[in-house]
């Protein structure tokens, strides 16, 4: 771990969004789920959710690159997850056209919002449209009636990025609880370490100001492999 390497993943953090996040319900094809998820990194957010997803747990691209940096919860159904967000303050919000759905532009995106975004064969579900707050579409000028789930995600999180950048929710310091921060920099820093404290129980080490662990968890205890002092004989 380098002090460069450092200082960009607390950059990174400092600037992650708790308080936005996106839902994919039964969002299949894996290009679409990779790609909602690189955008989802680069506009900060910091955790998505996800209902009946099997392509997040077995496509390669996807578990080897941006997963990592971006958590995912996942849900068995969207009433489950729908309690979960509403429990936590978060509007609902999706992506349909329809008579009541509004220019996406002009939905406050400061405060704290999940876009529900609809399978490619589907598109959303009956339940979302009868429990989210709002309805939003993009203009578009064509015949085509939607564009690709991915772009239109794309749109609503950048969206959500240029008002809160103009509102000073990137600016520091984290808005992450100071506990999450600790834990999502060591995973980070050192995601194979974390791995291995996780299976065997073990706390994350402290990290020192320049990113190194201030002990490895995963070394021996210093008298492992010593065998112990014979007793001393009647004699001595």
């Amino acid at each position: 771990m380098t002090p460069e390497r450092l200082a960009r993943l607390r950059h990174a953090l400092n600037r992650r969004q708790p308080d936005l996040t996106v839902v994919m319900d039964r969002t299949q094809k894996s290009h679409n789920i990779a790609a909602v998820m690189r955008t989802a990194d680069a506009v900060g957010l910091h955790r998505i959710h996800a209902v009946s997803v099997d392509g997040i747990r077995s496509h390669h691209m996807i578990s080897a690159g941006v997963r990592k940096w971006v958590r995912v919860q996942r849900h068995q159904t969207l009433t489950q997850c729908f309690d979960t967000l509403r429990a936590d303050g978060f509007t609902l919000l999706t992506a349909h056209r329809s008579e009541q759905s509004i220019d996406y532009r002009d939905v406050d995106y400061t405060q704290p919002i999940a876009v529900v975004l609809g399978s490619e064969l589907y598109g959303v579900a009956p339940q979302t449209l009868a429990e989210a707050t709002q309805c939003v579409a993009v203009p578009m000028e064509g015949l085509t009636e939607s564009l690709n789930v991915s772009v239109a995600a794309a749109l609503l999180l950048f969206e959500a990025r240029r008002q809160r950048e103009a509102a000073g929710l990137y600016d520091g310091p984290s808005r992450l609880p100071a506990e999450q921060y600790i834990k999502t920099l060591f995973e980070w820093a050192y995601p194979h370490i974390a791995r291995r404290c996780n299976e065997r129980a073990l706390p994350y080490p402290p990290l020192r100001e320049d990113g190194q662990m201030a002990h490895n968890p995963l070394d021996p205890p210093a008298s492992a492999g010593r065998e112990a002092p014979p007793p001393p004989s009647p004699e001595e």
